[in-house]
């Protein structure tokens, strides 16, 4: 794993697996930023908490994922690959805490969860977003994901339009 400097200067380590704590950490990140950011409420930070115990319980993992960004032991970070039926490849869960922002980690977690699904030979990869998280939207458009629908959604205590983004490997 080849980290860029300026990341390795924030002294950002990265981890594929869970140790106790991690998932506490994530989910409160996830929750008290998400809220900050964009006012999502506790159903968010429920949601996200499934999508980590589930990848954390699957014992059959398969080609799932996850990669973990830590600064002195604290997740800062994370971003996960879900393997789905029909050799495709779920994206879920990017996140960079505002402490560490502004260093190319999320789009590094981008990057490095794209090259993961093209060695691991999967056909696409896919990911549900909410119009107005900007800085990720502009990082999946840069790599070549494409929109591809919208919906209108009532969730997270808001009116949110969600985005699906689609990358197909050749």
């Amino acid at each position: 794993m080849n980290l860029p400097s300026k990341i390795q200067s924030a002294e950002i380590s990265i981890h594929n697996a869970f140790v106790p704590g991690d998932l506490g950490q994530l989910i409160y990140i996830h929750g008290i930023q998400n809220f900050a950011d964009y006012g999502f409420n506790e159903l968010h930070e429920a949601s996200c908490a499934r999508i980590a115990v589930d990848i954390i319980l699957d014992q059959s993992k398969g080609r799932s994922h996850v990669w973990l960004a830590k600064k002195e032991g604290k997740v800062v970070g994370s971003i996960f690959i879900v393997e789905r039926p029909d050799n495709e490849a779920q994206l879920r869960l990017l996140f960079v805490d505002l402490s560490v922002r502004g260093v190319g980690l999320g789009r590094w977690l981008v990057e490095e969860s794209i090259r993961y699904c093209r060695f691991s030979k999967f056909r696409m990869v896919y990911l549900w977003t909410v119009e107005g998280l900007d800085r990720a939207i502009s990082i999946y458009e840069s790599v070549g994901f494409v929109r591809v629908r919208e919906k209108s959604v009532e969730d997270w205590g808001q009116s949110n339009v969600e985005v699906r983004f689609d990358l197909t490997f050749e």
